[in-house]
């Protein structure tokens, strides 16, 4: 089917369902175009929780359409791919992090959004790559904390609280193939521009950068700086809507390896099956909803 029918049909299958597509900002361009919103994880989440759609379509990996069923439980949340995983949220498990837990009794339990359902039952608090040093410092009494699943993410709270932290030993695939070099590299190429990237990088590259913003923050920083060039630190989905943004900047990727491929799985005719069948459906139950949702409102009361 031709990009444009399949537009068109999928504006008519959405007036149909009722159903509202939300974006991750690493999607594919072509289905950020058939998008009724485009965000980081969380943000999608909470626009799901607030709309009036019965049937959320989530374009972006298994524990951002999770966290969208524990904030949204009467809608329908459908992923047009449901093999779309998350590899650093699959690199820690409730049962790892009970066995942790054991270890740390009395340490408070921070967990990134980017877990799976049944892991933030074992949290005390969620946190975003946005707030995470802002859900730390409210901790200023707290002898021990945990900080899962991202040790990369860790250190860039750790260094920015000048907080030790007990980090476990996961990290995202993508992020990690931004080099220091990369950085070095196209700042020889590009002078004048600013580095922005992703707290999930290394070190090494964070250290290099004007700017440490989640997605939402990147997209932000990209319309109010005054600089023309910029170049991104995080997967390259993220320029498509950057160039979008901002038409009149220049955007260069730090480096091209950047790419998550469950990102990119999810298509146009994915998106027509998902609202022709209404699957796959992504639920969590009752239980684990209830007690995941306890950490995700105590980050929310946070911010």
């Amino acid at each position: 089917m031709l990009k444009d029918n399949l537009e068109k049909k999928i504006k008519e299958l959405k007036k149909k369902r009722n159903a509202v597509i939300l974006a991750h900002n690493y999607q594919l361009p072509e289905v950020q175009d058939v998008a009724d919103y485009r965000g980081d994880s969380l943000e999608l989440s909470r626009i799901a929780a607030k709309t009036s759609a019965r049937v959320i379509v989530f374009c972006g990996v298994h524990f951002m359409a999770e966290t969208a069923s524990i904030l949204c439980p009467n809608k329908r949340v459908i992923m047009p791919d449901v093999n779309s995983a998350c590899p650093m949220a699959n690199m820690i498990t409730a049962q790892q992090l009970r066995t942790l837990k054991m270890q740390h009794p009395k340490a408070v339990v921070v967990g990134y959004v980017n877990t799976s359902a049944e892991v933030k039952t074992e949290l005390d608090v969620c946190c975003t790559s946005t707030n995470a040093v802002a859900v730390v410092n409210v901790f200023k009494d707290t002898k021990e904390i945990i900080f899962v699943p991202d040790k990369y993410l860790a250190d860039y709270v750790s260094r920015k609280t000048g907080r030790r932290l007990i980090p476990w030993n996961g990290f995202c695939p993508t992020h990690i193939k931004i080099l220091p070099s990369d950085i070095k590299r196209e700042k020889g190429f590009h002078p004048k521009a600013k580095v922005i990237v992703h707290p999930e990088c290394l070190p090494g590259v964070v250290s290099m950068a004007d700017a440490v913003l989640s997605t939402s923050q990147m997209c932000k920083f990209a319309k109010e700086t005054q600089a023309k060039e910029i170049i991104i630190g995080t997967e390259v989905g993220i320029i498509y809507r950057l160039k979008q943004d901002s038409p009149r900047k220049e955007f260069y990727p730090a480096a091209e390896a950047a790419v998550c491929p469950n990102m990119k799985r999810i298509t146009q005719e994915k998106i027509v099956s998902a609202l022709e069948t209404l699957k796959e459906e992504v639920r969590v139950s009752d239980y684990i909803r209830r007690r995941a949702r306890k950490a995700i409102d105590r980050m929310l009361e946070i911010i």
